[in-house]
């Protein structure tokens, strides 16, 4: 199975009196995709975040996908460690996440949510709600695994144009 990473940033969460369940909506999404899935919790700690998601890179997770932390809340910093740790920025995911959310809800244009590279390994924000989640992951879904084929150097993988 294809490794990839889930990482909830939420205090409550971390705290323990909050339930995980965009994690847990990221997880069985990425499962049903065959993807298998590792989990961490952070709290909303720019340093903490930026090194879960380079640990869970660098240990071999061909995507990881966070959840929560992308809003306009003062302890909101996911997607600046995100940019920090990144070596290329994907923007057109985030764009497409974004532009799909406004559709359902005006609140989506303050999304600040990044995507982009760090070696072979896509790192997407989502937002911190089970709803957001899924809609963000059924937006990246038609062109995940060509993403992560190019990502990870595969050669013989035909450009497909959709």
């Amino acid at each position: 199975m294809t490794p990839a990473a889930v990482l909830t940033v939420s205090d409550g969460v971390r705290a323990g009196v909050r339930e995980d369940t965009s994690g847990d909506t990221l997880e069985e999404l990425l499962r049903d995709e065959g993807f298998d899935v590792v989990r961490r919790v952070v709290s909303d700690d720019e340093p903490l975040i930026a090194s879960a998601i380079e640990e869970l890179a660098d240990a071999g997770s061909v995507l990881v996908l966070t959840t929560g932390g992308t809003g306009f809340a003062p302890r909101d910093v996911t997607p600046e460690a995100t940019r920090s740790v990144i070596e290329r920025e994907a923007p057109g995911i985030a764009e497409a996440i974004r532009t799909d959310a406004v559709a359902r809800t005006p609140h989506a244009l303050l999304s600040r949510g990044v995507a982009g590279l760090r070696g072979r390994t896509l790192v997407v924000n989502l937002p911190g709600s089970p709803g957001g989640c899924r809609d963000g992951f059924a937006v990246i879904r038609p062109a995940l695994h060509h993403g992560l084929e190019l990502a990870g150097g595969d050669t013989t993988t035909s450009h497909r144009q959709t």
